[in-house]
């Protein structure tokens, strides 16, 4: 193993769609390479052909993509450990399997379906009592030239403890009297994850193993397997749970109860992949040195250090992930935002409304993408509205005022040759000082009539700019009808 560079890897299983906890475990372990100029790779870990779903491993890449987290090695783009999906690796695992029962570390199995689930039956712990771990030589060979089925399993020491150090939570040690003796291959010829792991591990050379803190308890077994190739250990970095809020106000290990916990769900909403990222890498990570929570990728390369994560659960909290979300949104490059919006947009806006100012209007006013189409719905129709939203406490509006201002503004609108904001708030401005009412107050009446809305995103005459000088004075004849 070349120690002078920092190996990482990303080893998703391809199950379903990417949770949150996955893309964190990605993004650090990106983050640690990178930091260092290292190394990067994406396994995909499909020995468990039972969860397998369609079209899964497709997602893991695509989100890979969208995130801006590249891989060095892995599928499509090849490297010189591959294949990079386990199931194509098949015939390795039985190799150094093999090798393990040779050096004594492990053993034939062949005790049948029927008899483990006999024993689990009467050991609710589910442990296997490891019946087969001292069979004869002899036995041994009659099994397997009889083509009876097996598994091979990791013999575990019986006596004593197993330890190891971990960058985030310091020395674990385990009673090696808690270890059962696992399964290494299965009888498929497949590996478990707790065999095929460590030694794919190892041929592609990965320093810094980065995983989730459930691992903690596991990782004496994979650490014993180093030790029985005679192999150095990796680096461990177990990463702090993730949590969310319940109803209640507590908090429990992050699920689907808890709102949108995949990464498609979340861009589906509206969430930038930008701002998902910069949340996520706050969730166990605190930058040292740092007045700002906002950080592009290449900063977070510069600033992530495995000594800024915390052994303390996170809470996801959906609030601070708006947040985040709403300034990416409204520091986004106009035309940036446009695309990203566009997909969004299901309402059908008529030709004389100019796109661009609406869109220019709502940027700095939405949270999520998705919330594009409550903006601007009233761009395209004007909503029914009741002549009680002229009342305005501030401005002093009421029915009858706004009765005696809306025709004024009739007459000094429709004279107005050049349609555009800054000249409509002069017009509109230079009535008020006519009428000898507030500016406030004729704005207010303004709005509501060709918004039919009491909270709309700009003001009266930004949105009449947007929705063109025969479609503001339709709407303002519209509500003197009213």
């Amino acid at each position: 193993m070349n120690t002078n560079e920092i190996v990482t890897r990303f080893a998703p299983s391809p199950t379903g769609y990417m949770h949150i906890g996955n893309l964190r475990t990605a993004l650090y372990s990106y983050l640690i390479a990178k930091h260092d100029g290292g190394k990067f790779i994406l396994r995909i870990e499909d020995t468990d052909r039972e969860r397998l779903v369609e079209g899964a491993t497709d997602v893991i890449i695509k989100t890979l993509e969208m995130t801006g987290i590249g891989y060095d090695e892995g599928p499509i783009v090849g490297g010189e450990h591959g294949p990079y999906v386990q199931s194509e690796r098949k015939p390795i695992y039985m190799e150094y399997a093999k090798k393990l029962i040779d050096s004594g570390h492990a053993y034939y199995c062949f005790c049948t379906k029927e008899r483990l689930d006999k024993l689990h039956e009467s050991d609710a712990t589910g442990g296997y009592d490891r019946h087969c771990r001292d069979l004869s030589a002899e036995e041994i060979e009659k099994n397997l030239a009889a083509g009876v089925p097996f598994v091979i399993r990791q013999k575990m020491p019986l006596e004593g403890t197993t330890s190891y150090t971990d960058a985030v939570f310091g020395e674990i040690s385990t009673d090696n009297s808690e270890l059962q003796d696992q399964i290494l291959m299965k009888a498929d010829g497949y590996p478990t994850y707790n065999f095929a792991h460590i030694v794919d591990d190892y041929l592609m050379g990965v320093t810094h193993v980065v995983r989730g803190s459930e691992y903690l308890t596991s990782t004496p077994k994979y650490v014993l397997l180093y030790d029985a190739f005679g192999w150095e250990r990796p680096n461990y970095v177990h990463l702090p749970l993730l949590m969310g809020k319940n109803e209640d106000g507590s908090v429990s290990k992050l699920s689907k109860r808890h709102g949108a916990v995949s990464f498609q769900d979340l861009v589906s909403f509206g969430y930038l992949p930008e701002a998902i990222i910069n949340y996520i890498a706050l969730l166990g990570w605190c930058p040292k040195n740092s007045e700002t929570e906002f950080f592009t990728l290449d900063e977070l390369k510069d600033a992530f250090t495995i000594s800024g994560v915390s052994k303390s659960p996170s809470v996801f909290d959906f609030d601070k992930l708006l947040y985040f979300n709403s300034e990416y949104i409204r520091k986004m490059p106009f035309d940036a935002f446009k695309a990203a919006v566009a997909p969004f947009i299901t309402v059908a806006l008529p030709e004389n409304v100019c796109v661009d100012k609406v869109l220019s209007l709502v940027q700095g006013r939405i949270n999520t993408l998705a919330e594009i189409n409550d903006k601007i719905g009233f761009f395209a129709a004007l909503p029914e509205y009741s002549d009680e939203l002229f009342f305005n406490k501030k401005n002093k509006v009421t029915p009858e005022l706004a009765r005696e201002i809306m025709p004024k503004a009739l007459e000094c609108l429709t004279a107005v040759c050049d349609w555009k904001n800054d000249a409509l708030f002069s017009a509109l401005s230079e009535l008020s000082a006519t009428l000898g009412v507030k500016s406030g107050a004729v704005l207010w009446c303004v709005r509501i009539a060709v918004s039919g809305m009491s909270v709309t995103p700009g003001g009266a005459t930004e949105i009449m700019e947007a929705l063109g000088k025969e479609e503001s004075i339709a709407r303002i004849k519209a509500a003197l009808e009213k």
